[in-house]
């Protein structure tokens, strides 16, 4: 099974052509939070009246990943898949808002579902248990809001050839529906 290459950032018309089940090589900016981070986030919306979306994260995909350290030479020792439905709470919003796709792993909620095709957005799925090796595919990394949460801090980080699968498509099949 051959992959599609995606250079990141994708516009959601971009998007639109990918299919559940599709395996994709990511390469680009992938910015990482998880949930201290979403709320974190959420509040800065509230607070600011608004969905406009601050730290450059408009029409950006974010990786639901708590870093390891930097090892072997490399910004992270291990970047892993954090379980996306953990970040459920906010997806919809954030997709509406311009986030165009997440990455993550395991299943999603109804609304999530319903969000990727109202909004054209996607879910990609990363492969738990397999941190060390997608930590090969982070060429660099820098933080750019959060650090005080540590590995939920908000980073930039940079990936080549990111192995994932397409999860939720912008038209609302997902992967796991076993039905399709």
């Amino acid at each position: 099974m051959s992959s599609k290459r995606l250079r990141l950032p994708s516009s959601r018309s971009d998007l639109a052509s990918l299919n559940a089940g599709d395996a994709c090589l990511l390469s680009g900016p992938l910015y990482t939070l998880r949930d201290a981070g979403h709320i974190r986030l959420l509040s800065e919306l509230d607070a600011a009246g608004s969905d406009r979306l601050p730290y450059g994260l408009s029409g950006q995909a974010i990786f639901y990943a708590g870093p390891t350290p930097a090892a072997a030479g490399r910004p992270f020792g291990a970047i892993g898949p954090t379980t996306a439905s953990r970040m459920d709470f906010a997806a919809p919003r954030l997709y509406r808002a311009g986030v165009v796709a997440t990455v993550g792993k395991g299943t999603r909620s109804v609304e999530v579902r319903r969000a990727c095709m109202e909004t054209g957005s996607v879910y990609f799925v990363a492969v738990g248990g397999a941190a060390a090796y997608l930590a090969k595919c982070v060429v660099s990394e820098t933080v750019e809001a959060y650090d005080d949460l540590g590995t939920e801090a908000l980073r930039r980080i940079e990936v080549e050839d990111f192995p994932v699968f397409v999860g939720i498509d912008a038209r609302g099949n997902d992967v796991y529906d076993f039905a399709l």
